[in-house]
């Protein structure tokens, strides 16, 4: 199956927030730059904790990007494959808790997305520095595939590539901004989606890098 999707650069945003990437697929433009300063601190707080990692895909390759986790599961990868686990393997101790602001901005981007009553249990959270890429993968690892993922950029911008439900599907080039949220669930749930090589640059608040959180109902 293939999504009639622009192929493009989208213009830069209008007065227009919201943009249909898809069947039950979301763009919220600036969505969350109000609470950049709340989202930051609260990323600081988990750091501190559970400091960032680059995990080591199953094939034995390091990630490019730095990541952690919080909320009741974290997503982990090692040797032995992709999956959740209520410890963080590098501590020993139970990830950090999601911290209020994530919720609140999580559960209203979900809605704004159409999709009431969304109450995430994990948030990943990836760390890009000019150079790093996410490669074209779907999110499999939740046992609850009526929930939606929320994604959420802070920092530098990133083109976002959103396909279709088979890894040849050719993908969609979004361009996302600091504040921009995608929302996707229902049809779109599985489709595969990464992050285009970062581009350098120099942002106000985190300088050469990219913050992504995203949120999810693993269990």
């Amino acid at each position: 199956m293939t999504f009639d999707l622009f192929d493009s650069l989208p213009p830069e945003p209008d007065d227009d927030p919201t943009e249909t990437l898809a069947p039950g697929a979301v763009l919220l433009r600036r969505f969350a730059r109000d609470d950049d300063q709340a989202l930051l601190a609260a990323v600081g707080d988990v750091t501190a904790s559970a400091p960032w990692r680059h995990l080591i895909t199953p094939g034995g390759l390091r990630m490019s990007v730095a990541m952690t986790n919080c909320g009741s599961y974290g997503w982990v990868s090692d040797r032995a494959g992709y999956r959740y686990d209520p410890i963080d393997p590098d501590s020993g101790l139970p990830w950090p808790s999601l911290p209020a602001p994530f919720l609140s901005l999580a559960a209203r981007a979900a809605a704004a997305g159409g999709y009431d009553g969304f109450v995430p249990d994990a948030c990943l959270i990836n760390r890009y520095l000019p150079g790093t890429r996410l490669s074209l993968h779907q999110d499999r690892d939740e046992q609850d595939m009526r929930a939606p993922i929320v994604s959420v950029s802070l920092g530098l911008p990133a083109t976002f590539l959103f396909g279709g439900l088979r890894r040849a599907d050719r993908p969609a080039r979004v361009r996302l901004a600091h504040g921009d949220v995608v929302v996707w669930g229902g049809p779109s749930r599985l489709v595969f989606h990464g992050i285009a090589p970062l581009a350098d640059g120099d942002h106000p608040l985190l300088g050469h890098e990219r913050i992504n959180l995203t949120f999810r109902k693993a269990r």
